[in-house]
């Protein structure tokens, strides 16, 4: 006997699914690697920029670059789902790539740091707008069943283009320079990214109503300053999910402006500190199609907590070493326990979230998320200024083992393959 068809169904084509959705996801894919890759310019090149083409002597001002981008992403972060709820996901996903356009020339161009700094801020807000709405969309069209699938392929193709990216700027700097020719894959990103999310994406608001109407219990209408409490305090859960994920790219901060100034200071090539930090995202990046899914049979706190702790283990090993191949097991390390978070933790805030408000509540976590990296290279450039580039190292090792612990005691685990909706996450906070 056929499964009977709702009047709504069979009035709507829209469906949940990805095998249902399958070419707008891979299009949605393939642009998330573009937005990646513009962080991958910036991976390897920029912190040596700093250092050598504009004599800067102070770690924190050679990481100030990456506070703007952070606070900035943050903010951007934070108000991508109140606009892509009232505009429509394609259009904040255009604007996103619209900001982002300047950037690679800002930084092959600039006369000085000032520049650099703001182009890092314009950076910041195409990261929070394209990457926010193309992870998004994804679940939007994947519904509740596959979110760690969904959020799994989508970070794959943002960190391997990180990887990648930076790695190739490494290769291009050593042999043509710092600048420009590493930067002209970043105007390759942006065009092609801006020109497909144009002409070819579609809004996925329909297959969020088609979710909601399909839901079992509505949730009352709740308000933005709501929301923002519920994730980052009064949920257990998704305050778990908030501070792992600032302290997870907390650390990112740090390995993004301090790695490449300590592994330059016992005389490594460029070309090789290229590699080694093409090796984290890009682990970080291919692993996420495993752990994704996985999240979705085994649970994501598990994921989570052991994620936090091989992170640990990987900065402590990276600071408290000084060989090449100690620090390339390192860089394995952060990456596979960076896979094991990123993804589960994307889906672990979306269990919690009512298809009504989950774009909001979304929001708030990245906006947790990304302040970490503004938090992470403040506080790294401060303590190497004082105390030398492995204390930062392995002062934000520590932070991240903590990290682990506080979810290891708060978060509850979800029944694998179910949605976590029945208590507070389906209400206002009171």
């Amino acid at each position: 006997m056929s499964e009977a068809v709702s009047p709504l169904e069979s009035a709507n084509p829209v469906r949940l699914g990805l095998k249902e959705n399958w070419p707008q996801f891979a299009l949605l894919v393939l642009i998330n690697a573009f937005v990646g890759g513009m962080v991958g310019i910036e991976r390897t090149v920029v912190p040596l920029i700093g250092a050598e083409e504009f004599k800067i002597g102070s770690t924190t001002v050679v990481v100030s670059f990456i506070i703007s981008f952070g606070v900035v992403k943050a903010f951007a972060n934070l108000i991508s789902g109140q606009l892509a709820d009232a505009w429509g996901r394609k259009r904040v996903l255009v604007l996103g790539w619209l900001v982002g356009l300047p950037v690679p020339f800002m930084i092959m161009w600039a006369p000085s740091w000032n520049w650099i700094i703001a182009a890092n801020a314009l950076l910041g807000i195409n990261q929070g707008l394209a990457w926010s709405m193309t992870v998004i969309m994804k679940i939007d069209l994947v519904g509740p069943k596959s979110r760690g699938l969904a959020v799994g392929l989508n970070e794959f193709a943002g960190y391997l283009a990180v990887g990648v990216t930076a790695f190739l700027t490494g290769y291009l700097a050593s042999r043509y320079g710092l600048r420009p020719a590493p930067i002209y894959l970043g105007v390759a990103y942006a065009i092609l990214g801006a020109a497909l999310s144009i002409l070819l994406v579609h809004d996925t608001r329909d297959h969020v109503r088609l979710e909601t109407a399909g839901h079992a219990r509505q949730a009352a209408p709740i308000g933005f300053r709501e929301i923002f409490l519920l994730t980052s305090f009064k949920d257990r859960n998704l305050f778990a999910a908030s501070q792992a994920g600032l302290v997870n790219n907390l650390n990112d901060g740090m390995s993004w402006g301090i790695f490449p100034l300590f592994f330059a200071s016992f005389g490594l090539a460029v070309e090789r500190i290229g590699l080694l930090k093409a090796v984290y995202p890009a682990t970080w990046g291919i692993l996420q199609i495993a752990t994704g899914p996985l999240s979705d049979r085994w649970g994501r706190k598990g994921l989570i907590v052991a994620g936090m702790w091989v992170q640990a283990a990987g900065l402590f090993l990276t600071g408290a070493t000084s060989h090449f191949e100690w620090w390339l097991v390192g860089s394995l390390l952060l990456g596979v326990g960076t896979a094991m978070v990123y993804p589960s933790l994307i889906a672990a805030v979306s269990d919690a979230s009512h298809p009504s408000w989950r774009a909001r509540s979304l929001s708030v976590y990245r906006f947790w998320r990304d302040l970490g990296y503004a938090i992470g290279a403040l506080s790294a450039g401060i303590i190497a200024d004082r105390f030398g580039l492995s204390a930062a190292i392995s002062s934000i090792a520590a932070l991240t083992f903590i990290s682990g612990v506080v979810v290891a005691v708060f978060m509850r685990e979800r029944a694998a393959g179910s949605v976590d909706l029945a208590q507070n996450a389906n209400r206002p906070a009171e």
